[in-house]
């Protein structure tokens, strides 16, 4: 009886320290399951510079707001990667590729490797209303400091505020492989930089003058600050056509974007010979560098169209344009008049000590000097009164430098875009020419068939035929030609006409002859130049001619 009783008494200890391990062992289960289910498994990881390496097995752990998650947030959810917070065992590091959406992990060993990658909210500014920058592909989002050093954006932190007049900026680089090595707050050095951009986001505008006016009239001074809300694609498109009204701006609803990136500087070759051609590939945007003139708007605009087909890149149209001018004279940018880059060896970015106060007609002299070696003018980035924001974050080059070509032209009075004057003067676009015989052309030709044809209409604008520069009633709401007027009687050269846009800037009407629209004027035009400026031109090959590049993701 004794032993039966030490027995049961033996067996119901033994049952309580089988079920007190049991319990433990199911407790720790439950710690291990619940610290390390979320990790995911990646045998014989291989993202790692595009290489496939045999190095055993990596684990994922993601947080998200510091919430663990099995999965990393998805791509357009607003998330961004945290670099500073994120790491890896073993002394590996981690970086976010926003391209692929996934990691790329550097220095990993065959030993197993876990990595934390944590994730917080996109930095977005409210008054967007949603029209955020876009950042696809190759665009890196940076800051710029006072004295252009560049840095990668953290995405999760203010890294634009256009409350305070700071327009956000990308860069793409030269080598687009390297761009991983680059972690957030990190200087990207300017060699390694092959272009600029700055986002111009979506708007609404009040139409503050519908230039519909039946005669010109003697006003010394329109100028006055543009009323601008921002809005996102999805928002009802106003469409407004009086003075008073809103309209949505058409730069943006041609492509149904959020907004667009804009050439900080006027384009530039980065290699190869001739000017004169079709080359995406030898484009860069960079300041202190001498702009790309001397081509045809029809190769300006496909060098343009063929840069970055993923970005929608595409030269800049007269609309655009005007996007850019409003936006420059609303409470978000510096709503006086861009100084006047006078290099005049059409080096971008460069800014006039003085305000000029004569036109082009006084040639170099003291009240319009231009030159070439600093001694009247400023280098970026200490050029900020060039800037449309008169800070670092602007766009450049509107003002002086060399006249842009925009794609704005005229139709003729069968309702086709003209390709330019005549043989000798024309846009390399197929289209008739205004002027056939002048200029001692002897071909014949009445058009042009051997040339480009037109892109889709979403490229460029179109203006109503007239035989006569001064119709400005004829223009498009939003492209900062029209509605600048009513425009101020001015003497030009030995006219008498009315002529002076705000600041008494330069205005030429397109016309029969003369079909297509240059903005912004030349480093020698003194006061004429200006952002408002717009002028008729043939299309054709001119030393001082350039173009800029619009990207629309």
């Amino acid at each position: 009886m004794k032993l039966e009783k030490y027995k049961k008494k033996d067996l119901k200890k033994t049952g309580i320290i089988i079920f007190t391990i049991a319990c433990i062992l199911l407790i720790t289960g439950v710690f291990l399951y619940t610290s390390f289910a979320s990790f995911e498994t990646r045998e014989n990881f291989n993202i790692i510079n595009g290489n496939v390496q045999d190095l055993g097995d990596i684990y994922f752990a993601y947080y998200i707001d510091n919430q663990i998650s099995l999965t990393a947030p998805e791509k357009g959810s607003q998330y961004v990667f945290d670099q500073e917070n994120s790491s890896c065992t073993n002394n590996a590091e981690v970086i976010w590729n926003y391209e692929i959406w996934g990691p790329t992990v550097k220095n990993l060993t065959t030993t197993k490797t876990k990595c934390y990658l944590k994730f917080k909210k996109e930095y977005n500014e409210t008054i967007l209303n949603g029209a955020y920058p876009v950042i696809k592909d190759e665009l890196i989002p940076v800051t710029i400091n006072s004295d252009g050093t560049v840095k990668r954006a953290d995405l999760s932190s203010e890294w634009y505020n256009y409350e305070k007049k700071n327009w956000a900026n990308a860069i793409i680089l030269k080598d687009e492989s390297t761009a991983n090595n680059y972690k957030a707050g990190s200087v990207i050095p300017e060699d390694a930089i092959e272009s600029y951009f700055v986002w111009i986001p979506r708007y609404k505008y009040k139409i503050f003058d519908d230039g519909n006016y039946p005669t010109l009239t003697t006003i010394e001074n329109a100028v006055q600050t543009i009323e601008v809300v921002f809005e996102n694609k999805d928002t009802p498109i106003s469409s407004g056509t009086t003075t008073g009204s809103w309209l949505t701006h058409p730069a943006f609803t041609a492509f149904n974007t959020n907004g667009m990136w804009v050439g900080k500087f006027e384009p530039s070759r980065n290699s190869g010979s001739g000017d004169n051609i079709r080359n995406g590939d030898a484009v860069q945007i960079k300041p202190n560098v001498q702009s790309w003139r001397n081509i045809q708007v029809a190769n300006a605009f496909y060098t343009s169209y063929d840069y970055k087909r993923n970005l929608e890149s595409h030269m800049m149209k007269n609309t655009e344009w005007g996007a850019v001018a409003y936006l420059q004279h609303s409470i978000y940018g510096s709503q006086i008049s861009i100084r006047i880059n006078n290099n005049s060896n059409f080096i971008t970015g460069y800014a006039a000590n003085n305000e000029p106060t004569c036109g082009y007609t006084a040639t170099n002299e003291e009240c319009n000097r231009y030159c070439n070696d600093g001694s009247c003018n400023t280098a970026y980035p200490n050029s900020l009164l060039a800037s449309t924001t008169n800070n670092i974050t602007g766009i450049y080059d509107m003002a002086g430098g060399a006249w842009e070509y925009v794609m704005g032209v005229m139709l003729d009075q069968n309702g086709k875009p003209m390709s330019g004057r005549n043989s000798l003067y024309n846009s390399g676009f197929n289209g008739p020419f205004g002027c056939p015989t002048c200029d001692e052309d002897t071909s014949g030709l009445t058009e042009l068939t051997t040339g480009y044809d037109f892109p889709n209409l979403r490229y460029y604008d179109t203006y109503a035929y007239a035989t006569v520069d001064e119709q400005y009633q004829r223009r498009i709401l939003g492209d900062a030609t029209g509605e600048m007027g009513p425009f101020n009687t001015q003497t030009y050269l030995t006219q008498t006409r009315q002529i002076g846009s705000w600041y008494s800037d330069e205005t030429w009407f397109v016309l029969s002859y003369i079909p297509w629209f240059l903005r912004g004027s030349a480093y020698y035009r003194g006061s004429d130049a200006g952002i408002f400026t717009f002028r008729n031109t043939y299309g054709h090959v001119s030393s001082n001619g350039s173009f800029r590049i619009v990207l629309m993701p």
